[in-house]
């Protein structure tokens, strides 16, 4: 009853405050096709801790010795239809019907740069999605990494898991800390439940936004 509930209130909402382009305002989805074209995708590969062009897969020279092994992006969260699209996704009103148009995106750059690294081997690689802590998600609703996840997997056939790699540690947003205060407060804050899942598989760690490398290398 209380799905049913939920659904009928999404209905009514939907005819009262149809959605709307985020960009051109034009009625119907929260960004129309045109609008989503016209962001530009990247071909490269890049080092995830100085944003140095690699290629090959990895990092450059001077970061071999660090766990992240690479770093593929779509796009850049300087162009500001991409900076709106992620703070609508990230934030309050948490548009998860954006899922589908940013996940678009990432598919669309490994299909540019022709990434051989995603293409091959799938049976072998695994997708795992940078995870939030449980009140974190309660208050959000899903996990929005989680949910481009599931469409990366889906679109490419190779398989993902989650609650495998959790968060034990709640930790204070990394946006106004210093990189030595960003280590420190995201340090120990994840754990592998069960080593062997991932064992010999070739992960691919995905996140919603990559603007600092320490969360992401704390999950590595």
């Amino acid at each position: 009853m209380k799905q049913i509930l939920l659904q009928m209130k999404r209905k009514v909402f939907d005819i009262l405050f149809p959605n709307i382009c985020l960009n051109c305002q034009k009625e119907g989805t929260w960004i129309c096709g045109d609008c989503l074209s016209s962001i530009e995708i990247l071909e490269y590969r890049y080092c995830p801790f100085c944003k140095e062009r690699v290629f090959e897969e990895g990092t450059c020279k001077k970061h071999r010795r660090k766990n992240l092994n690479g770093l593929f992006f779509a796009t850049s969260y300087k162009n500001p239809l991409v900076k709106k699209l992620i703070k609508k996704f990230k934030y309050p009103p948490f548009l998860r019907e954006l899922t589908l148009p940013l996940s678009s995106l990432i598919i669309t750059h490994f299909i540019l740069s022709e990434n051989k690294i995603i293409f091959n081997n799938q049976e072998h690689s695994l997708f795992i999605p940078v995870p939030l802590f449980p009140s974190k998600k309660r208050w959000r609703g899903f996990n929005q990494s989680e949910e481009i996840t599931k469409e990366l997997s889906k679109f490419l056939k190779i398989p993902y898991q989650v609650n495998n790699l959790i968060k034990i540690k709640k930790t204070q947003s990394q946006v106004e800390l210093s990189k030595e205060e960003r280590e420190r407060n995201i340090k120990n804050s994840f754990k592998i439940k069960n080593p062997l899942e991932i064992q010999g598989k070739r992960i691919f760690l995905v996140d919603d936004l990559f603007t600092r490398s320490a969360p992401q290398e704390e999950c590595s």
